[in-house]
């Protein structure tokens, strides 16, 4: 999907500042978590937009969560990191799907698909300084070249699921009661 637009490409730019200032947050932010999963759980307003990402974890095989703001660019949805190839981001690639709760109308299970460099993928590095809730989105608005740069943002597409019923258990043994 190529978002369409006039907005001049973003020109990427490194910074050793901002990569600091991102894991410090991303660290101030899994502290919190709790609360987060608490505020979001009572309904409560400014937390419009984050959900929980589901996926398998690559090493260990157990299911991974992670609160993320889901973006929507273009009737599309959207995932990513600011400062690149985060664990969740690694996992999420490597089992190439996520499930998000709460579910949106195509149901919960997603593929995603890398962003490659281009107009889409700064559509939506453009779009996090709008739709991350206050105070993120200030943070997200001031580096938004750092982002371009290192930033991975993957389209998420929905994966059909088998509408039938799950299998029924085993018949019984015979002459089992």
């Amino acid at each position: 999907m190529v978002v369409s637009g006039t907005a001049r490409p973003l020109r990427p730019r490194r910074s050793v500042a901002w990569s600091v200032i991102w894991r410090v947050s991303y660290r101030l932010v899994r502290l919190v978590d709790p609360f987060i999963r608490s505020w979001i759980a009572n309904d409560l307003p400014g937390m419009r937009g984050i959900v929980e990402l589901q996926f398998v974890g690559r090493r260990t095989g157990r299911r991974r969560r992670v609160l993320i703001t889901l973006l929507g660019v273009g009737g599309a949805w959207y995932v990513g990191h600011p400062n690149g190839e985060a664990s969740w981001v690694r996992n999420a690639e490597e089992s190439g799907w996520v499930d998000v709760e709460p579910p949106g109308r195509h149901g919960p299970r997603f593929g995603v698909h890398r962003l490659p460099d281009g107009p889409e993928r700064d559509a939506v590095i453009r779009a996090t300084a709008i739709q991350q809730p206050f105070p993120a989105n200030l943070f997200y608005r001031a580096a938004l070249r750092h982002i371009a740069a290192v930033g991975v943002y993957h389209r998420l597409e929905p994966i059909a699921t088998d509408p039938s019923p799950t299998p029924a258990s085993p018949a019984p043994a015979e002459g089992a009661r």
